[in-house]
């Protein structure tokens, strides 16, 4: 009896052996390495929200949407909803009536971008405005020449609307533009204290 167990027992060991050796050869395995299969782990995509797990899943390429419906969260339709800001066109450039010396302009030009009060030569001489002092400042134009100044004139009372403002004009011999004969820049705009409104186009002081 105890030979017939003992036999029954090396028998099952053998077939024991057999098999792990039979599965080594279905799955060869190098030492060291891992397995070149990657298991997914579960755990992490029920950590994963719905929807980012769709999208995942659409990079991926193992889902498609063709004619199928999607359902999103509120807060994916809250960000889809938000409606977009028009675009707007150019309102154009900033003009206000203003009057110094003995001249009144219907409209001179409020240049954000400079950085001086620029005057032509001949809008100086016809206002009436006194000597100018000298001055060694060139301006760059923008076709790149370089143009040496008549001169400065300083505290020009400039009047616009009901408010007397004091400028310094920088004089320059070039052509006046009949439109916008004048440019009123950086300094002139702090000095009032102006306000640029872009979507209506107008400036307060």
């Amino acid at each position: 009896m105890t030979e017939l167990v003992g036999s029954r027992a090396a028998s099952i060991q053998k077939l024991e052996m057999q098999m792990r050796d039979l599965s080594r050869e279905q799955n060869p395995k190098q030492k060291g390495t891992l397995p070149s299969d990657t298991i997914t782990n579960p755990k992490a995509f029920q950590e994963i929200p719905g929807f980012a797990k769709y999208l995942k899943d659409l990079i991926t390429k193992k889902k498609t949407t063709k004619n199928e419906v999607v359902n999103v969260t509120h807060r994916v339709c809250s960000i889809i909803a938000t409606t977009t800001v028009q675009k707007e066109e150019d309102s154009g450039a900033f003009t206000i009536p203003c009057t110094f010396g003995l001249r009144d302009f219907a409209r001179a030009l409020c240049d954000n971008g400079a950085s001086i009060n620029l005057m032509p030569l001949d809008i100086y001489k016809k206002a009436g405005l006194g000597m100018p002092r000298p001055t060694s400042m060139r301006l760059q134009m923008a076709d790149r020449s370089i143009k040496r100044l008549v001169g400065i004139i300083d505290d020009v009372l400039v009047k616009v609307g009901k408010f007397l403002l004091p400028a310094d004009f920088v004089i320059l011999d070039c052509a006046v533009d009949k439109e916008i004969p004048i440019i009123l820049g950086r300094p002139f705009l702090a000095t009032g204290r102006a306000l640029m409104y872009s979507q209506r186009n107008e400036i307060k002081f």
